[in-house]
């Protein structure tokens, strides 16, 4: 058995998942409201720079994580930004769950109970 092939098999998957074609469906619609658009690319601009920000250890004052907590709200009132942010969501939990299915099969090289 080739791991590789296999995790391109995984990769395969995952982009014919229904997840992922959720995420493509809800992106065409906000690419088709400009403002929507606009909106979606500052919000993910503002937090690109913070998360690159914290990875240097230079956290972000608490006024700056509430205004962006604000900023997430108001974009999910967008009900295309919405239908976004639902299925990046549901996206990010079947990759937590095979993260978390390979790191258990892996348990017993770091003294955890074999599977």
């Amino acid at each position: 058995m080739n791991v590789h092939d296999k995790a391109n098999e995984l990769a395969k998957a995952l982009k014919e998942s229904e997840e992922v074609q959720e995420i493509t469906a809800a992106m065409k619609l906000v690419d088709a409201d400009p403002e929507s658009k606009r909106m979606l690319e500052d919000f993910r601009r503002r937090q690109n720079e913070i998360q690159q920000r914290m990875m240097t250890g230079d956290m972000p004052a608490q006024e700056e994580m509430e205004q962006m907590e604000k900023s997430f709200e108001v974009l999910s009132l967008n009900l295309s930004i919405r239908r976004l942010f639902e299925a990046e969501r549901r996206l990010s939990t079947v990759i937590e769950d095979v993260n978390k299915i390979i790191m258990e099969s892996l348990q017993h090289l770091y003294g955890g109970p074999a599977n």
